[in-house]
């Protein structure tokens, strides 16, 4: 009772009162703000386990982040920094360009405006390691083509399928239509991994989630991560 914490849930949050069991509750550090509380858990364990735990980032790679500037890409960058001389290429729209660079993004990439995977090629002929793919559709075979031999693609999401404020059902019928689709031999002969993550499918993962909040909490008290809040909106305008 009276314990500051984070809490970790499919649903059922956008209340004045949630009630979750135990298990799905993470103690707060000492310093850490309740925005930056509901800022952490979803984005930086989706970018923490999408980078180590599938990706096995290493010293010397290099990697390639879709929406970049967002929650998970902002995570990812930062978790990134925490490896030595790693190289990342992040796609976001032109206006947040220079706060990428600020945060250790060596080439940013306008997505709006250019072909990001002639952009990377231009500057790495042979490729990427690790591409985070959120976008789904054609990007993702995009993504398995931009890959060196041995490189990761860790699909997990498919943001693709909403287009502005209102879903545009051709728009999905066409991301539907150009889904990523390999087999296992294609594979063999390309030396190249594809994984799909999904957090919301890890309810029962108890021990291995705690872990990875517990190396979270960990790099935050170091300092070396601490989520961006861009705005703070009282309840009865949440909507």
């Amino acid at each position: 009772v009276g314990d500051k914490v984070m809490v970790l849930a499919r649903s059922g949050l956008w209340q004045e009162v949630v009630n979750v069991p135990a298990s799905q509750t993470f103690p707060m550090p000492e310093g850490m703000s309740f925005e930056e509380a509901a800022a952490l858990l979803v984005n930086y364990i989706t970018a923490y386990m999408i980078l180590f735990d599938f990706g096995n980032l290493r010293p010397n790679q290099s990697v390639l982040i879709h929406m970049a500037a967002g929650g998970v890409g902002t995570a990812a960058i930062q978790l990134c920094k925490t490896v030595e001389n790693v190289t990342i290429f992040g796609t976001a729209s032109a206006s947040k360009h220079d706060s990428l660079k600020e945060s250790g993004v060596a080439h940013p990439i306008d997505y709006r405006t250019m072909d990001y995977a002639e952009e990377v090629r231009k500057i790495s002929p042979k490729g990427v390691d690790i591409v985070l793919d959120p976008l789904g559709g054609s990007d993702t075979t995009k993504a398995f083509n931009l890959l060196k031999p041995m490189g990761k693609l860790i699909t997990y999401g498919v943001a693709n399928l909403l287009t502005g404020q209102k879903k545009n059902l051709m728009a999905m019928a066409k991301t539907w239509w150009n889904q990523f689709s390999i087999t296992a031999l294609q594979l063999l002969h390309q030396n190249k991994a594809v994984c799909g993550y999904h957090l919301g499918y890890m309810d029962e993962e108890v021990e291995l989630l705690r872990s990875v909040v517990a190396k979270l909490v960990n790099l935050y008290s170091q300092g070396k991560i601490k989520p961006k809040i861009d705005s703070v909106w009282p309840f009865d305008q949440v909507s």
